[in-house]
């Protein structure tokens, strides 16, 4: 038996005396009580996960406990005890149907003003807007207009619409403008260049409300990469697959954009909310 124990400790490279100690009661009790901990922690974390009914990745969670429940893990066993329990993180994916749709003649190109100055640490100066395609129901389809804050990530307005047409972005302008939010002096709208941007009564619309307006070079996603980023964390997080019927999907959204105005946390945002960081650079101008 001694001479087995010795070939095997040999084997997987541990010494018999380690080989002992791990089967100690001390080592169990130890074992047991890390056990323990790691229960207590794993309950805390999935706490934070189904916070708002969103899942979340490890920097969610920790800033979510923080601000939230007051508990302070670091990064490091947050994601150690995530990995143990196998509590996984959603996932977000390339969108393969991102499509260009052809402008006519009327349509006016515009210079990127922006160039990738996303954060200028002034609220409601750089607005960042684009669409995006939702599946829900049984092959259903819809899109979703929306305008965010550059400096904030905050979501200023959006629109939902079973159509493409032109309106889909009018409308969610008309929004921005009835909800009376006081803009930053120079302010701009900033957008890839999509036929609906590039449309003359779109134009002539931004110009009515006092607003410049800028365009990314074309085809280059990162000079809009902010918004694209908000589309792939609300497609991973909203709960877009239950919904039946476009009220319901409109339900959820209405939903999300509250969720994530005032409750999702964003590390590169001094761990506060799009709206707690609004007010913090609003108090310090």
């Amino acid at each position: 038996m001694k001479n087995n124990i010795s070939y095997l400790c040999k084997l997987v490279g541990v010494s018999r005396s380690g080989y002992y100690n791990y089967f100690s009661l001390k080592s169990q009790q130890s074992r047991n009580l890390n056990d323990d901990q790691d229960k207590t922690v794993r309950d805390h974390i999935l706490n934070a996960y189904n916070f708002k009914g969103r899942k979340k990745g490890a920097r969610q969670i920790k800033m979510t406990l923080e601000g939230q429940f007051a508990i302070v893990y670091n990064l490091k066993r947050i994601r150690r005890v995530m990995k143990k329990y196998r509590i996984i993180c959603p996932i977000r994916k390339a969108n393969p149907y991102r499509r260009m749709m052809k402008a006519t003649k009327e349509h006016k190109y515009l210079p990127n003003l922006l160039n990738r100055k996303f954060k200028q640490n002034i609220p409601r100066k750089v607005l960042l807007t684009d669409i995006t395609y939702l599946f829900y129901g049984k092959g259903n389809k819809a899109y979703l207009s929306t305008i965010k804050d550059g400096s904030t990530n905050e979501i200023l307005a959006y629109n939902v619409s079973d159509s493409l047409t032109l309106p889909i972005v009018i409308d969610t302008l008309h929004k921005l403008e009835k909800k009376k939010i006081k803009l930053a002096k120079g302010a701009f709208i900033h957008s890839d260049q999509g036929f609906h941007y590039t449309s003359p009564k779109f134009q002539k619309l931004v110009k009515s409300y006092a607003l410049g307006q800028s365009m990314s070079r074309r085809g280059n996603c990162w000079d809009n990469a902010p918004q694209e980023s908000f589309f792939g964390h609300f497609k991973d997080e909203a709960n877009i697959k239950t919904c039946e019927t476009l009220d319901d999907l409109k339900k959820e959204i209405k939903d999300y954009m509250s969720y994530y105005n005032n409750y999702r946390y964003q590390w590169a945002l001094e761990r506060m909310t799009p709206v707690q960081y609004r007010n913090h650079l609003l108090s310090s101008l």
